[in-house]
């Protein structure tokens, strides 16, 4: 066996082990994403029918108010929604 064969089966185990090791976390990680994927798209498809406060997508969507105004926030910030006009 040459020194590269050698070297390319040792990092295949230390990667094997690694996953081994983080696949809890990993699968934490997905779970989470994707929830969050779930939750800014009903997000954005509530404010497809039109414009609406916080409240409002909360109670459209089932998702607490906390939440729906952090996620508007990141959204506005990235640009993925604008800030309609103030009612008063």
């Amino acid at each position: 066996m040459t020194q590269a064969r050698t070297e390319e089966s040792r990092w295949k185990e230390v990667l094997k082990r690694l996953r081994e090791v983080r696949r809890d976390t990993v699968k934490t990680v997905t779970l989470r994403v994707k929830e969050q994927q779930r939750s800014v798209r009903a997000i954005k498809g509530r404010l497809a029918d039109g414009a609406a406060t916080v409240p409002e997508i909360s109670e459209a969507t089932g998702i607490k108010a906390v939440e729906v105004l952090w996620y508007v926030a990141t959204l506005k910030n990235y640009g993925e929604i604008i800030e309609g006009p103030k009612d008063g």
